[in-house]
């Protein structure tokens, strides 16, 4: 029988890497939660057989392992209109550093704080579970192939074919990606601030000058609150959308504040009507010519757990 684990500090000294690779693995911060705490219950009830070993590559698989069935059982249930990652706080030194491993020999790895944007969340829901945890431990965390298939019980084969695999699907985000630098923050967060006043103006001249011609928005109430139902395209179709539902929000107290690596309005409506949600957050995201190329909302209930 395995030895009980020694849990003084153990949670506290992993919880904050696993928490951060599992909300990359299911985009939801309730979900890596879950996720992380069903992992330490694991490690509490079945704890590996040899616990004189370092438990970190332990809890991983066992985290990857829980997320990737959750992931299977996402897919399986219907969700009311398009499904976006849940909005999280981030800083400039993005929380959870990745464990030492084997020197990077590949191009085009993502930085953590790139990691955890819309677009490249959005883009990894193109995947399935595994290639999914696959591209993560690679081109975020830095594991090497033997790693990672340690990691998620794969041959080092498989890695590498899954891998190659990811890396074709992510190809569109690639061609479009832009990683947050301190640059791109502050032009986001001027175009939003201008978008946002616009808007409380109905200003449509200013509106048209924000938005690239073909920008697009997304919308996720979660079936709870009105939204799209579908991606709206085009800057006509996206400004008629805006200008209808701002009324919805003239009460609302809005805040500025650092999501998913880029400056996002938090809106808080006080006495919202039918249907309107009472949170709401709005992420712009720009394209290389400085226009809002997509904005992304979220006011499902569920999705608005890590905000304060």
């Amino acid at each position: 029988m395995a030895a009980p684990i020694a849990l003084d500090g153990l949670y506290e000294e992993q919880r904050r890497f696993l928490w951060s690779l599992c909300y990359r693995m299911t985009g939801s911060a309730a979900d890596a939660e879950d996720v992380v705490q069903d992992t330490f219950v694991r490690a509490i009830e079945r704890p590996p057989r040899r616990t004189d070993e370092p438990l970190r590559p332990w809890l991983v698989k066992v985290a990857l392992n829980l997320a990737r069935d959750l992931l299977r059982r996402r897919r399986r249930r219907d969700y009311i209109g398009p499904w976006l990652p849940s909005p999280i706080e981030t800083e400039l030194d993005e929380p959870g550093e990745p464990p030492s491993h084997e020197p990077a020999t590949f191009e085009g790895r993502y930085d953590l704080l790139e990691s955890v944007s819309f677009a490249f969340l959005v883009a990894l829901e193109t995947l399935t579970p595994t290639a999914r945890g696959v591209l993560i431990l690679r081109d975020v965390f830095d594991y090497s192939v033997r790693e990672t298939a340690d990691a998620l019980d794969l041959s080092e084969a498989n890695v590498k074919t899954s891998h190659h695999r990811a890396r074709k699907a992510m190809a569109a985000y690639d061609g479009a990606r832009q990683p947050p630098t301190a640059a791109l923050r502050e032009s986001t967060r001027q175009a939003l601030v201008h978008f946002l006043e616009a808007l409380e103006h109905h200003d449509v001249d200013a509106i048209e000058t924000l938005l690239a011609e073909d920008v697009r928005t997304t919308t996720d109430g979660g079936g709870e609150f009105r939204s799209a139902l579908r991606t709206i395209e085009g800057r006509e179709h996206v400004m008629r959308f805006y200008l209808a539902v701002v009324g919805n929000a003239a009460n609302g107290v809005v805040r500025i504040l650092s999501l998913n690596g880029v400056p996002s309005a938090v809106a808080d409506i006080p006495a919202p009507g039918p249907g309107i949600a009472p949170r709401l957050t709005l992420t712009a995201e720009l394209n290389h010519e400085g226009k809002i190329a997509h904005i992304y909302v979220v006011s499902a209930t569920a999705k608005l757990t890590a905000l304060r």
